[in-house]
């Protein structure tokens, strides 16, 4: 498969984090190279602070190195996608500087790149946030496939920065272009978004959840996790839980309501979603030791460390559908987890999680199956 992506600046070596010789997935897009071509050939003048949103593997930022660009990310993985692609392109530690959603953004940026996220919350909540450092003369352009830019979004293109119109489509991709009014009125941030859980479901009910924007089902309890949390596992003092993939991290909280003894790691791959979990955790008062981790999963947990890791392992990276990030999420459980000790996953019927457990882990028990979902439980002999 070809790794490598034609710049107007010469060809690059590009990977996915974390690098898998099977991977069948690029590193970049046609998004990715209509917007390189027009900044090229546009002659967009590039000095000054060039800020790019949303680059999914560190495509963009490592095409426009030379000229120092800031990069913000939600994702940990796009992060070490990022420096790995850079270091393969020789560029310098510290040419391009590397931020989170959740970091400040720069106080002036001359050039604003946006590849527009899957989140419509996520590129609201952004577009807020960088609306201050943005001036009249700033280049505002921004990229998606056509079936990712809807009218939804380029109105808010339009209510947060300015006038805002669309390319014609080569490749099935698009761009946007927004011309800034520094000047005209925007509301307020909306973001984190805060409610009360339903009754019925445990030691959450009527709990307070917090959300960033671009957390998964930010307004309301999705009802996958709903049906988790009414099948947890029983509570058994002093153990160590893990919540992978954590989200606002509702189910992590549960667990250490039912065991204030317990030691709970929170960990997903998105600041946002580390950053809810957090919130969420605090703002109901919550006894007990808890970790925030953003991170590839279970990477750095040390081996035989974990008595039960809870598991809602999501099945799309960007627009395509995938099972490597659950076979991932599974084959770290296991390798985390003392013998013993239980792995708990909560999935559509049809993904087959249970044939996946088996093959790890040597079994696989259903705990609970409704119409949509079930919860299985497999233990590390």
């Amino acid at each position: 498969m070809n790794d490598r992506m034609t710049t107007p600046w010469g060809e690059l070596a590009l990977s996915r984090f974390p690098e898998d010789p099977r991977e069948r997935l690029r590193a970049w897009d046609a998004c990715d190279e209509y917007l390189l071509r027009y900044l090229a050939d546009q002659d967009v003048p590039l000095s000054g602070t060039v800020v790019v949103v949303g680059d999914r593997w560190g495509a963009l930022v490592t095409a426009l190195a030379a000229h120092r660009p800031a990069q913000i990310t939600d994702s940990y993985l796009t992060q070490e996608a990022t420096r790995a692609n850079l270091a393969r392109a020789g560029v310098e530690t510290g040419a391009v500087r590397l931020l989170t959603t959740q970091d400040p953004p720069p106080g002036r940026v001359d050039v604003l790149l946006v590849r527009v996220p899957k989140s419509l919350a996520l590129l609201e909540d952004q577009l807020l946030r960088l609306a201050p450092s943005v001036h009249e003369g700033t280049v505002v352009v921004g990229t998606g496939m056509v079936k990712e830019i809807h009218t939804s979004t380029l109105q808010l293109f339009e209510r947060i920065l300015g006038p805002t119109r669309t390319s014609l489509a080569e490749k099935k991709a698009r761009l946007i272009f927004c011309t800034p009014e520094p000047s005209q009125e925007r509301a307020a941030n909306p973001w984190p978004y805060s409610y009360e859980l339903p009754d019925g479901i445990g030691l959450v009910s009527g709990r307070t959840v917090v959300n960033h924007a671009g957390v998964f089902c930010a307004d309301r309890l999705d009802i996958g996790t709903r049906f988790l949390l009414e099948h947890l596992p029983d509570s058994r003092a002093g153990r160590r839980v893990v919540d992978l993939g954590c989200g606002n991290g509702v189910v992590g909280t549960a667990m250490a309501l039912a065991d204030p003894g317990a030691e709970v790691l929170f960990v997903d791959e998105s600041f946002q979603a580390v950053a809810s979990a957090e919130a969420t955790f605090k703002a109901n008062g919550v006894p007990g030791h808890a970790e925030f981790r953003v991170g590839d999963g279970l990477a750095g947990v040390p081996a035989d460390s974990v008595d039960l890791v809870l598991n809602n392992p999501p099945f799309h990276s960007h627009q395509a559908t995938t099972d490597t990030t659950a076979w991932r999420m599974f084959t770290g459980a296991r390798r985390a987890l003392r013998p013993g000790g239980e792995l708990w996953v909560i999935g559509n019927r049809h993904l087959g999680y249970h044939l996946k457990l088996r093959r790890l882990f040597g079994n696989s028990q259903l705990v609970a199956s409704g119409p949509k979902f079930v919860v299985l439980k497999a233990v590390k002999r």
